[in-house]
């Protein structure tokens, strides 16, 4: 649909009456050519941003990609990391996919993946970078305290949860109203199909999310993602949130 090599509509249509997991399973083989991957420039933009944050030299020790996805994001960690770097997903097809995009000899750093819920993740004080592309749509507002308690309760003191976060689009523009369209399109579908699918552009608003990073324990900064689109008022088109554990 989107490219020779990406899905077609019926292979959407098939992914979006599935569940999250199933759904991007099915998805997996093809996902990286599609526009819901996170650009090559918005991802080199946040290394950029966060290089020489680390408490090491500018590095950092262990990263973490929550919601890692085909691995997208793996590569920017391996470039801000010196120890280790883990992937989490709950999809077992991404996982897949991201497992054979870093298949070949050991580098380092080295890079595992797990499967697990973004909203129950196994870990305690084990990394000092975490970052995420594009998964916040995939949890309705009320479990996003979960996953950020999460991170938090994953980062060592000092540490740093990053993720690119998109503007909203004017209400005349034609983005606007695609994404208003896409969500009221979900919302109906999971009222009436089950299992649901959760998918939502429109409910990860930067204000909500900075009160949510706050309320579990953040220091919030957010700044402007270099190199990216502009509105066309002028004002950033992404901006980036860097939220610090004390």
């Amino acid at each position: 649909m989107f490219s020779p090599q990406g899905p077609t509509l019926r292979e959407l249509t098939v992914q979006a009456l599935s569940s999250v997991e199933r759904g991007y399973d099915l998805l997996a083989p093809k996902f990286d050519h599609t526009p819901f991957r996170t650009p090559d420039r918005i991802l080199e933009a946040t290394g950029e941003a966060l290089r020489g944050r680390g408490p090491s030299g500018g590095l950092f020790e262990a990263g973490l990609d929550v919601c890692c996805g085909t691995g997208a994001g793996i590569g920017v960690l391996r470039s801000l990391c010196r120890e280790r770097v883990v992937g989490v997903d709950f999809s077992t097809g991404m996982l897949t996919a991201a497992r054979q995009a870093v298949a070949g000899p050991p580098r380092t750093p080295a890079v595992t993946y797990l499967r697990a819920d973004a909203r129950a993740l196994p870990f305690t004080a084990a990394f000092d970078l975490a970052v995420t592309f594009g998964a916040l749509g995939h949890f309705l507002p009320a479990e996003r305290a979960a996953v950020f308690a999460g991170v938090h309760r994953a980062l060592r003191p000092g540490g740093i949860f990053a993720f690119p976060i998109a503007a909203p689009p004017p209400p005349r523009s034609a983005l606007y109203w695609t994404l208003l369209g896409f969500d009221v399109v979900m919302r109906v579908r999971n009222l009436v199909w089950r299992p649901p699918f959760v998918m939502y552009y429109r409910t990860s608003s930067l204000g909500a999310v900075r009160a949510d990073l706050r309320a579990a324990g953040f220091a919030v900064e957010v700044m402007p993602v270099r190199g990216a689109a502009r509105r066309p008022d002028g004002s950033p088109g992404w901006g980036l949130v860097v939220a610090r554990k004390p």
